[in-house]
C-alpha cells in the first residue's frame, strides 16, 4: 500500500527579489494565466548547481521528481548541501507548493524541518505541545492521552511550563521531535535537525524512529548527513544532486552512489564564503591535508609518511568554549577512530590555525573519509558535516589497487613479540 507518491514535482525559484522583478514579466505571466496557458517562465532556468555562477536568474531547486514510498518504509534522503533535500521535504510537508507536479499522500503528515517548527516562542512548552498537536490534526483528547509520554521522552519536564523562547536549541528540538514522533500521524518527515541534540538524544531518536516503522507501520522520510544513521535506520535510499534524483532503491546501493557522486578526492576545502559554515559564533575558513612540513597539500600519502590535518577557524563567541572533532571512516561508513582537540589545544576567541599530526605507519593501505563536528561546551554539536574530505594511503612503491596492504584491517599494528 502506497503512503506517498510524487509525480513530476518541480520547484522553481527566482534568485534575488520576490516576484518576477519587472512589471512586464508580471503582466506577461498574468496574461498567460487568464488565457489558461502555461507560465512562460517555467520554460527557462538552470539546474541548482551552487558550485557555478550561472547566467539565468531562475533556478530549479527541484526538477521532475518522481518516486513512490510504501507504507511502513523508512526512507533516507541523502545528497550534498544544495542538492534539494530540504526543498523536497517542504514540498511534501505542504509548507510550500510545487511549481509543477502533484503529491499524493495516504494519512496525516508530521514534519520536523527545523528547530522549533510550529512552536510559538511566547507560549510555554505545555501550550506548544497542544498547539503543535492541533496543527498536526490531532484532537485535544489524543494529545492529552500522549502528553506524559511526550514530556518524558523529551527530557524537559522541569521546563515544560516555561516559555520556549528561553529554551536552548537542543531543548527545542527535543520537545519538537517528541511531539512529532508520539502523535499518531501516518507519515513522519524529519530533516537534519537531530544533529542539534546531543549524542544520547540522537541515539534515542533513531531508536524511536525504528520502533515507529517496525512496530507501528508508520512511514518515515529522513534527511541526514550521518551515513551510519541512514544505514542502520532506513530500508530505502534516495540520492539527490542539483535538484534531481540520481538513485532510488536499496540503502546500500544509495550510499555507494552517494560516495561515488562526491568529488572523489579533495585535499583542501575553502569554507569561509559558504553560509553553512559561518554564523555569529564561528567561521570555518578552511581545512587541508598537508605534508609533515605543512607546505604541500596532498590527498595521497604513502603508508610510511607522516602527514597533518590543518584547520583554519575563527571563533567569534567569547562566552562559550568550542572544540573540533574529526571522525575517520572508510567508504563503507564504518567509524574507525576520532581525532579531537578537547582537553588539548583550545580554540581561542579570534583566529585559530590548528594542526593535528597523523603518524606514519598508523593507517593501513586504503581510502578514508573525514567528517567534522564543531562542539560547544563539551556536548552540544553546532556543526556536523559528513564526508568533508577524502584521502588515501598507498603502499610504498606501489599504486593503490595493486596490493591493499600486507595484512587486512585498517590500522597497522606494531605489537611487541618476544619469546617467553
Amino acid at each position: 500500500m502506497l503512503a506517498l507518491k510524487a509525480e513530476n514535482i518541480s520547484k522553481q525559484y527566482r534568485l534575488g527579489q520576490v516576484g518576477t522583478g519587472t512589471l512586464s514579466h508580471d503582466l506577461n505571466r498574468f496574461w498567460h494565466k487568464i488565457r489558461g496557458n502555461e507560465d512562460p517562465y517555467l520554460k527557462i532556468g538552470e539546474a541548482n548547481d551552487r558550485t557555478t555562477k550561472g547566467d539565468s536568474e531562475y533556478v530549479w531547486s527541484l526538477k521532475d521528481i518522481n518516486f513512490e514510498i510504501g507504507q511502513g518504509n523508512a526512507v533516507g534522503i541523502i545528497g550534498r548541501n544544495g542538492a534539494g533535500k530540504s526543498t523536497l521535504l517542504k514540498v511534501l510537508s505542504k509548507v510550500t507548493k510545487p511549481t509543477t507536479g502533484k503529491i499524493y499522500t495516504q494519512g496525516r503528515i508530521a514534519s520536523l524541518l527545523e528547530v522549533g517548527t510550529g512552536f510559538h516562542p511566547e507560549m510555554t512548552g505545555r501550550e506548544n505541545v497542544f498547539l503543535n498537536g492541533a496543527i498536526l490534526g490531532m484532537t485535544r483528547k489524543e494529545i492529552k492521552r500522549k502528553f506524559d509520554e511526550i514530556v518524558d521522552f523529551s527530557g524537559v519536564e522541569r521546563y515544560i511550563d516555561t516559555p520556549v523562547k528561553r529554551y536552548s536549541s537542543g531543548m527545542y528540538v527535543r520537545l519538537a521531535f517528541a511531539v512529532a514522533a508520539h502523535l499518531e500521524s501516518e507519515i513522519l518527515i524529519v530533516d537534519e535537525v537531530l544533529a542539534v541534540g546531543d549524542a544520547e538524544f540522537q541515539k534515542k531518536c533513531l531508536s524511536k524512529m525504528s520502533d515507529v516503522t517496525k512496530d507501528q507501520g508508520r512511514t518515515i522520510l529522513f534527511v541526514s548527513h550521518n551515513m551510519t544513521a541512514i544505514k542502520s535506520l532506513c530500508n530505502q535510499g534516495i540520492v539527490m544532486s542539483n535538484g534531481n534524483i540520481l538513485y532510488n532503491g536499496t540503502t546500500e546501493r544509495a550510499l555507494s552512489v552517494y560516495n561515488g557522486d562526491k568529488q572523489t578526492f579533495g585535499n583542501s576545502v575553502i569554507l569561509g564564503d559558504n553560509k553553512d559554515f559561518k554564523n555569529n559564533f564561528f567561521e570555518l575558513n578552511g581545512i587541508s591535508l598537508v605534508d609533515e612540513n605543512l607546505q604541500s597539500k596532498e590527498t595521497d600519502f604513502v603508508e610510511d609518511q607522516k602527514f597533518n590535518l590543518l584547520t583554519d577557524i575563527t571563533i567569534k563567541d567569547t562566552a562559550n568554549e568550542y572544540h573540533l572533532s574529526y571522525v575517520v571512516k572508510n567508504f563503507n561508513n564504518d567509524i574507525l577512530f576520532t581525532m579531537t582537540n578537547s582537553g588539548k589545544e583550545k580554540l581561542l576567541p579570534g583566529s585559530n590555525r590548528l594542526v593535528c599530526d597523523i603518524p606514519k605507519d598508523f593507517l593501513n593501505v586504503g581510502e578514508y573519509v573525514l567528517s567534522l563536528y564543531i562542539i560547544r561546551n563539551i556536548h552540544e554539536s553546532v556543526l556536523h558535516e559528513e564526508d568533508i574530505l577524502t584521502f588515501r594511503i598507498t603502499e610504498k612503491g606501489k599504486e593503490l589497487g595493486e596490493w591493499l596492504g600486507v595484512e587486512p584491517g585498517f590500522i597497522k599494528t606494531n605489537f611487541g613479540w618476544q619469546r617467553f
